[in-house]
Formats: C-alpha cells, sequence, structure tokens
C-alpha cells in the first residue's frame, strides 16, 4: 500500500493549506489527519470502518484528535478525499455534514439528469481529479530521486566494508558499485548501470554518489574483475576518504 494523500481539493479547501511546491509530496504534509491516514493505511491487510451512510462509494473513517476524515482507496493508493473538525458536543458531525452533502449532490444529478441516480448519496465529487493524479505523477521524480540516494548510500556503504561489487534492481535497470584503490592509496568508486537509460538518468545518478565530485567521472570500458556486457556502462570517479568515513559511520 502507498502512502496516503489528500486530494488537491481537500488540502486546499478542508485543511485549509497551501498548495506546497511540486518538490514536496503530498503524502508528507505536515497535519495530524494526513499523517493519521498515512498511518492507518500502510498495512494493506489492515481493516477499516467504512462511512456506512455514503453508499455510492467505498470510504473509510480517519480519526485523530477533533479531526476526522474519509479516505478512498484506489488500487493500492488511499487518497484522503474529505476531512473537518468535530465540534464540541457531536462525535459525527463531520461524517453526517458528509452524508448531508452526498444526499444534496445526489437530489442536484437527479434534477438534471433523465437516468436517476439509485444510490442514496453521490460523492464522486470528493474523488481525486485529472490534476490531482498529474500532480501525483509529478512527484515521482521526487520519489525516485530519494530513493537513489538512499540505494547509493547502501551501496556505497557495503563496498567500502568488503570492497566487492554490490548492486540493486530498479524497474529497467540495474545499479551497481564498487570500490578500487590504487597503490597511491586513493579510493576510487567505479558506478556501473546495466540496462537502458536515458543520459539525463546517468547524470542524476553520478551526481547523488555521496564523496564524489560532479566533475571527476570519467567513462570505463571495463570493470575491476570483468569486461562490460553489451548494454552495461561504467564510470569511475575519486572519493573523498573523509565521506567514506562518514557513510560507514552513517546510522540509519
Amino acid at each position: 500500500m502507498r502512502s496516503a494523500r489528500p486530494t488537491l481539493r481537500c488540502l486546499q479547501e478542508d485543511l485549509d493549506l497551501p498548495l506546497p511546491p511540486v518538490t514536496a509530496t503530498l503524502d508528507e504534509t505536515d497535519h495530524p489527519i494526513v499523517a493519521k491516514a498515512a498511518e492507518q493505511f500502510v498495512d494493506a491487510e489492515a481493516k477499516h470502518e467504512r462511512i456506512r451512510a455514503i453508499d455510492d462509494q467505498v470510504l473509510f473513517k480517519v480519526k485523530v484528535q477533533r479531526w476526522r476524515g474519509a479516505v478512498w482507496i484506489d488500487a493500492d493508493l488511499p487518497w484522503l478525499v474529505a476531512a473537518g473538525r468535530r465540534e464540541d458536543g457531536s462525535g459525527d458531525d463531520f461524517y453526517a455534514k458528509l452524508e448531508a452533502e452526498g444526499k444534496a449532490a445526489r437530489a442536484q444529478y437527479n434534477a438534471t439528469h433523465a437516468e436517476a441516480l439509485k444510490t442514496v448519496t453521490s460523492t464522486t465529487h470528493f474523488l481525486p481529479t485529472r490534476e490531482d493524479h498529474i500532480r501525483y505523477r509529478a512527484e515521482a521524480g521526487v520519489r525516485f530521486v530519494r530513493r537513489l540516494r538512499t540505494t547509493l548510500l547502501d551501496l556505497v556503504r557495503a563496498t567500502l566494508r568488503d570492497g566487492r561489487e554490490h548492486a540493486v534492481d530498479f524497474d529497467t535497470f540495474t545499479l551497481g558499485l564498487q570500490v578500487r584503490a590504487d597503490d597511491g592509496h586513493e579510493t576510487y568508486l567505479a558506478v556501473r548501470i546495466t540496462g537502458s537509460v536515458p543520459p539525463n538518468l546517468t547524470t542524476i545518478i553520478l551526481r547523488n554518489v555521496p564523496g564524489c565530485e560532479v566533475e571527476g567521472w570519467y567513462p570505463e570500458y571495463a570493470l575491476p574483475e570483468r569486461e562490460l556486457l553489451p548494454a552495461e556502462q561504467a564510470w569511475s570517479n575519486i572519493m573523498d576518504p573523509r565521506a567514506a568515513a562518514e557513510v560507514l559511520d552513517h546510522v540509519d
């Protein structure tokens, strides 16, 4: 299950929060109800309480402090589609309001369409829109770079410890790293990329290798222990020994 995120409408109208730049993923929005939704829906097998008053969509309850929310799951992506505060002296006022809005939307639809809805409520206007999906796809680059940085740190740490090549498979390519030491006691770090990747992706990978100068990468035509495969590229750089020590000392 991917991390729960608010819709743009919920973020701006219900939570009264500004839309952050695309470098900030909406599932990390600093708000109690978003954090609770992320916590509650992290496990795809977990059971959740359905909002029974809503019958045209399957919406689930989220509760934290005085905040109440409704979550709709699209495949493995939970969306916080509506949220509000519980008023003093009332435990279910948010869900009562949600039901009333759903009934009003259903009545309005039926008044303007020949074929009436057979459900009691209509809540499709709360669901993610095209703009929500565009925003989610735009954040994909941020999520990838974060994963890449974590992976590179793990690979560098592993190869510094034993001098062997360590690799991780991504969706369309494999990334491998290996440390090489020469007689002058300089530490060389070799990066190999197996698979078809665009040049800009290679640049992003090399820029995020810890302890190496961005302009210091040189192409290689063999790895320390073997020749390159037809679908491989390799690069090498000198690694700052202080950065290497910091990587080894790093604690997750």
